[in-house]
């Protein structure tokens, strides 16, 4: 059976980003077929790996409260966020 090819990624960006030390948190808007709008969020933490920086989604245990001031801040952020989607609606 033959192999289809993987369609291109899009360069989607996040709609907003909150970044506490080497921590980050990005929030994505995905708007349904009835224009209505929900959030997702995605967790990384950065690194340096010799002179290259790199990204990585796994965190140890002095990330674990920043992580969740992260997902309370981005929280926040999406409540609000929806409040003013719903305004302007």
């Amino acid at each position: 059976m033959p192999k289809t090819a993987t369609p291109p990624t899009t360069s989607k960006k996040p709609v907003h980003s909150i970044r506490l030390s080497a921590n980050e948190v990005a929030i994505w808007a995905n708007p349904n077929d009835a224009g209505v709008i929900y959030y997702n969020a995605t967790f990384s933490r950065t690194y340096k790996d010799g002179e290259e920086f790199k990204n990585a989604d796994s965190f140890g245990r002095d990330d674990l409260l920043v992580v969740a001031k992260l997902a309370d801040l981005a929280h926040t952020w999406m409540c609000e966020q929806i409040a003013k989607d719903r305004a302007g609606a």
